[in-house]
């Protein structure tokens, strides 16, 4: 089964990172980050896919996965509506800065048993989930404080369980990110102006073809597809942040309003108007 590096946009300063209902239900994604990730949804059930650990969750699923566990997409599969929040907590903020914060004196134990996979229940599920819910109407300092709590509750639960005996460390997976990463910072610096294949497999020192090669067999897809695929991702927070489909597609780096509206489509089922209009 292959694994891919998830680039949870690196040049964003931030200690964390909301994705508010991210649909993802029809792609297989079997992936890993640096990042510490904690998942909320509800609304269907589903598969639970942490490590080597594997089954179905009920209603609703509320998860901590630790930094480079490799996991699938809690969503996949599913057919009827749901809901889904997902937080990234950045490595050096969860690694250094949590564990001195005195107000969250068992985080450290939390971040630790992270790596085992952590599945929450009761109570602590149905709080944090209600949490997580109102995160992404809010401004981002009360977000920092509202995560501050979220993490705080979730340190000072005793309804979970772990999903893996023994925590899963992967060098192998961090040695391959080191390569992949330097590709995906690339694409987040310069998405908003031409890129060629060119550019990009000079990075790496390999031909095109070579590196066409080893960017599929690697991330899954072809390189065209994911640069795509991720100026899609900058195009919705552009729309959801307010601006105009024409400022959309130009500053997403598309060429033409045709064909930003095709891809945006071909990826997220719907075409850039409905989808600022639903959400």
């Amino acid at each position: 089964m292959k694994v891919q590096l998830e680039n949870i946009h690196p040049n964003e300063q931030r200690s964390f990172r909301l994705l508010h209902d991210p649909k993802l239900n029809d792609l297989f994604f079997w992936h890993f980050h640096p990042e510490y990730e904690l998942v909320y949804i509800e609304g269907a059930d589903g598969t639970r896919h942490v490590g080597e650990h594997i089954s179905n969750f009920k209603s609703s699923d509320l998860v901590l996965i630790g930094s480079y566990v490799p996991h699938l997409n809690f969503d996949y599969g599913i057919k009827t509506a749901y809901r889904k929040e997902v937080l990234h907590f950045d490595t050096q903020f969860c690694k250094t800065v949590l564990p001195q914060i005195s107000e969250l004196p068992e985080i450290g134990k939390t971040l630790e048993n992270s790596q085992h996979g952590i599945a929450y229940y009761g109570n602590t599920k149905a709080k944090i989930g209600k949490r997580m819910k109102k995160l992404y109407s809010m401004d981002s300092f009360d977000q920092l404080l509202e995560v501050f709590g979220i993490l705080k509750e979730l340190s000072e639960s005793n309804e979970f369980e772990l999903l893996h005996e023994k925590p899963i460390v992967s060098e192998k997976l961090k040695n391959k990110q080191l390569r992949l990463q330097k590709i995906y910072e690339f694409i987040s610096a310069n998405y908003k102006r031409k890129i060629s294949v060119d550019e990009a497999s000079s990075i790496l020192n390999l031909s095109n073809e070579a590196f066409c090669r080893y960017f599929k067999k690697e991330s899954g897809t072809t390189f065209t597809n994911f640069l795509n695929q991720y100026r899609i991702t900058q195009a919705k927070r552009l729309l959801l942040s307010g601006k105009n489909i024409t400022e959309t597609f130009y500053e997403s780096g598309f060429e033409s309003l045709s064909y930003f509206t095709r891809v945006f489509k071909k990826v997220t089922g719907e075409n850039p108007s409905t989808f600022k209009k639903r959400l």
